[in-house]
């Protein structure tokens, strides 16, 4: 009888200690689990890319004694929902009759851009850009340059239509180069229409 219940004892000790060990082991790989769940961010469904590209421009039109026309087309990325960015070129053609000698050229050039949205139609605006101009001399002579601009500002987006929207944004140039055709501080406005995919 003395070793039946050893035997029962040691039977009662043992499975307590392998149902110890399981309880502890399910915790374990529980919590393990858990862990590996706050490692792994949840992937949201994202749109394929080629609805994240969206294509835009502006246009510029002064006419009279100083004439300017002037296209912009762009072409941006959604990074995110808020975050986009892309890049831009611009032609422009400029007639002056203001003074003895007329003045006519061409400019061209491009940028890089980015743009926040700080609510779904709001958004602040960054682009640096270079842009080349024939600069006239007081000799009548010319020399081609680059001259560089840093836009910051922010703009407005109007829906249109399902992937159609209107555009408005005011940007001031923060470099301020002394070749700029803008007056000092001057802000720059623009009005443009978008469309994605």
């Amino acid at each position: 009888m003395k070793s039946f219940l050893n035997i029962l004892m040691i039977t009662l000790l043992i499975a307590g200690v392998s149902f110890g060990q399981d309880t502890d082991t399910t915790q374990v790989t529980t919590q393990q689990e858990q862990q590996q769940e706050k490692q792994q961010p949840v992937k949201k469904n994202q749109p394929p890319i080629y609805k994240r590209v969206y294509l835009g421009g502006y246009m510029s039109l002064t006419v009279g004694s100083y004439t300017r026309i002037g296209i912009y087309p762009l072409i941006g990325y959604k990074f995110t929902p808020k975050l986009s960015g892309g890049l831009k070129i611009g032609y422009e053609y400029v007639r002056d009759n203001r003074y003895a000698s007329t003045y006519e050229s061409s400019n061209y050039g491009g940028s890089i851009f980015a743009r926040y949205r700080l609510i779904p139609r709001l958004y602040v605006h960054v682009e640096y850009e270079q842009f080349s101009y024939e600069l006239y001399n007081f000799d009548g002579t010319s020399n081609r340059e680059w001259v560089p601009f840093l836009y910051l500002g922010g703009g407005y987006s109007q829906p249109l239509g399902r992937n159609v929207w209107l555009t408005a944004q005011v940007l001031f140039d923060v470099l301020q180069d002394e070749r700029s055709p803008y007056n000092r501080w001057d802000p720059i406005f623009s009005v443009g229409v978008a469309a994605g995919f």
